[in-house]
């Protein structure tokens, strides 16, 4: 009678391991790190920061340290400042993507510019936004433009901009729309286009008469980066088209968006 009932239990046991097996919770991914630099020249940083912080939290699993210096925007030297974060030859260590919305475009110290550059190149994905095209380019190097992915020197006046996707199969691009109206923004001149580019969308230039790619991805080295010459105002920053974009640009560059623009299962944003 005992052999009889021997095996009945020890395969009841299995199965109930089996059972626990299978619906053990899986350990949530933690937040991304997203390192925040910004300040400088020309825009309203304060407020930005806040809206971008806040605006991307709501759509992705982030958390984010921000980095904000420099003078007063409309002060004359606010182009000049460096920031003290990138004095350290790892001072992107320990994150997993860094936002640059800045603007300091006087600062000319080479090894300076190339040094905030060596991350990105050696993996740590960026995200470029508005003015940060413009930083740097003083310096008589092209790491920062590389990083970019475009050398550009100068923009067109502020008015609105009719921008066109190019690219709609891309999954940064997902719900983007074909065509989409920005109001008072800047367009800036893409005067080179390095050989990773991949352009999304663009605006045509009145004073340019072609098109400028406004926005795209590239690869500098190991690391994948986002980038958009849009946001000069807090209304376009604060535009919800802009934010989803950002926030797609973002997981993008961390390979956590799947290819029908989503982020994958963790990464979607934890709030409630």
């Amino acid at each position: 009678m005992k052999r009889r009932l021997f095996l009945p239990v020890l395969v009841a046991a299995a199965t109930g391991l089996g059972i626990w097996a299978a619906e053990a919770p899986k350990e949530k991914p933690k937040p991304l790190r997203v390192l925040m630099v910004t300040g400088g020249c020309c825009h309203d940083y304060e407020n930005q920061k806040r809206i971008l912080a806040e605006g991307l939290s709501s759509r992705a699993n982030v958390e984010f340290t921000i980095v904000h210096e420099g003078p007063d925007p409309k002060a004359k030297d606010a182009r000049n400042h460096k920031v003290s974060i990138y004095e350290k030859d790892d001072w992107a260590k320990g994150y997993d993507l860094v936002l640059h919305n800045e603007c300091f475009g006087a600062v000319d110290d080479v090894a300076f510019v190339e040094r905030i550059a060596k991350p990105h190149f050696d993996g740590v994905p960026a995200v470029m936004l508005h003015c940060s095209t413009h930083s740097y380019r003083a310096a008589k190097t092209d790491e920062w433009r590389k990083a970019l992915g475009q050398t550009s020197m100068s923009h067109e006046k502020n008015r609105d901009l009719l921008v066109k996707t190019v690219n709609a199969e891309h999954p940064v691009m997902q719900g983007f729309p074909k065509e989409w109206l920005n109001k008072a923004d800047e367009l800036y001149k893409n005067e080179k286009l390095w050989e990773n580019f991949v352009p999304l969308a663009q605006a045509y230039g009145e004073e340019t008469k072609k098109d400028h790619a406004v926005i795209w991805v590239n690869t500098y080295g190991k690391g994948n980066v986002f980038g958009t010459t849009l946001g000069h105002g807090n209304a376009t920053m604060e535009d919800p088209v802009f934010l989803d974009l950002v926030a797609r640009g973002l997981l993008w560059a961390c390979g956590k968006l799947d290819d029908k623009g989503k982020p994958l299962p963790g990464y979607e944003s934890q709030q409630k």
